[in-house]
């Protein structure tokens, strides 16, 4: 573990650890899975690679490292942003390694991966937001990996108008931005971003594509949203030409962060599945450990059958 990350645990975002969660039910029961999991890791740390799935304290991390999947979290592991819900560190980002690049491609290679998830932390503080980096990382991968599918989940960018054209020069399969939440609850949960940035950089990256990319969104749930607001959520991301649509329960990753204030039972992520395919997503994966990435590969095959 770097100094760095060490001391950026200091600068934990805003507390909350007055605000109780309720109880986890039965059904938030996390499965083990061992096979492959020493081996993807070792993966991971002999390139020096960064994966949300540790970083976000993934529940799905065990079921997806055995399969040898891992999402690649590019540009350090520190967060310019200090969203409410993130376990992800926040503090002043070190430099960007222009070595990364190259060891992502060899990773991925390594896991032997068809079906490829790159992320980021924000960069604020980078010029283009660090989209650059986005398009020399999937440049390697490509390079490498010419039959993986690429797909990337990219912060906001902070709505830098240079950000858009770089990453348009991405080869990529699938582009993902999370707005995570209800627009009511932006200024709590996601200090920093704006609701109406992030549709605006789906329907941008919709367009500038000419619309031969495949976009998603994801959103998490039991954050004291209402059902209404998550409608209108999903009327929002169609008229921005979403494709596919994730929701799922929203975790608590410690008692600095905010609170859960329902643990929705399964049948309401099935609900709510129902209304998404009925208002026109092509695909919609809707369950309490649903999470961007979690069977990305499998999806992303269903999805090809709409082209």
């Amino acid at each position: 573990m770097s100094s760095s990350r060490q001391i950026s645990k200091s600068l934990i975002r805003k507390k909350f650890n007055n605000l109780e969660s309720p109880k986890k039910p039965e059904w938030i029961k996390v499965s083990s899975f061992t096979k492959n999991l020493n081996l993807t890791a070792s993966i991971v740390d002999n390139y020096r690679l960064t994966t949300v799935c540790e970083e976000a304290l993934c529940p799905n991390i065990s079921e997806c490292w055995n399969k040898k999947h891992a999402t690649f979290m590019i540009l350090g592991d520190i967060c310019t942003r200090s969203c409410s819900f993130c376990n992800i560190q926040t503090g002043k980002p070190n430099s960007v390694d222009p070595y990364e690049p190259l060891r992502v491609a060899k990773a991925v290679k390594a896991l032997n991966l068809r079906h490829v998830v790159i992320t980021s932390v924000d960069r604020d503080d980078l010029y283009d937001g660090g989209a650059s980096h986005f398009v020399k990382t999937i440049s390697k991968v490509r390079e490498l990996n010419r039959l993986t599918s690429i797909e990337i989940l990219t912060p906001d960018f902070n709505n830098k108008k240079n950000a858009i054209n770089e990453l348009i020069k991405c080869n990529v399969d699938v582009f993902n931005h999370n707005l995570e939440t209800v627009q009511n609850l932006y200024e709590t949960v996601r200090p920093g971003a704006d609701y109406n940035n992030s549709l605006e950089l789906l329907k941008l990256f919709k367009l500038k594509s000419l619309n031969k990319v495949f976009t998603k969104s994801g959103i998490m749930i039991g954050l004291g949203e209402s059902e209404s607001e998550v409608i209108n959520l999903m009327d929002d991301l169609i008229r921005a030409g979403v494709d596919f649509l994730t929701i799922g329960q929203y975790l608590r990753p410690s008692k600095n962060h905010y609170p859960v204030i329902e643990y929705h039972h399964p049948s309401y992520f099935d609900h709510l599945k129902n209304i998404a395919v009925n208002k026109g997503f092509k695909i919609v994966s809707s369950s309490p450990f649903t999470r961007s990435s979690f069977h990305a590969d499998d999806d992303f095959k269903k999805l090809k059958n709409f082209n």
